[in-house]
């Protein structure tokens, strides 16, 4: 068995992924979640409506590095929907991105929303709160 796997019977509601679009964001952002940086995220409620197993208040997330690595699991603690326009400078803060700022974080997360196919201004996300509950007893580098 391996760690994927091992904790995904430890964590049955689980759901293994990584953060980001590409390698290099997933382990940047992994990074953050495993330094406590980010403790937030956010995506498109167009995505999460189509997800065949969406998250919920109490489940679970193995995040994964860049090579689909376990990194630590997570849990979630909060959820709302929230407009893209209306994110707050606390919500931008907990997702723990660049200099922490508003304006980063509206930067940033525009592109990644165009990128993906997405993006207009009053778009409704869903604001996703977190704790680490594990760490995988391997050593990471970024």
């Amino acid at each position: 068995m391996n760690l994927v796997d091992a904790l995904k019977a430890k964590y049955p509601d689980s759901q293994a992924l990584q953060i980001g679009d590409n390698a290099d964001m997933a382990n940047e952002l992994a990074d953050l979640v495993m330094k406590g940086i980010k403790t937030a995220s956010c995506g498109s409620l167009a995505s999460y409506l189509a997800e065949k197993s969406p998250p919920r208040i109490g489940s679970h997330n193995i995040i994964l590095d860049g090579r689909d690595e376990p990194l630590c699991v997570i849990r979630m603690t909060s959820m709302r929907l929230v407009r893209f326009s209306d994110v707050t400078e606390e919500l931008a803060r907990k997702e723990g991105e660049g200099d922490l700022s508003l304006e980063y974080w509206r930067s940033e997360h525009k592109a990644f929303f165009t990128r993906a196919g997405f993006y207009a201004d009053d778009m409704e996300l869903v604001a996703e709160e977190f704790e680490v509950v594990e760490v995988c007893n391997r050593t990471y580098h970024a």
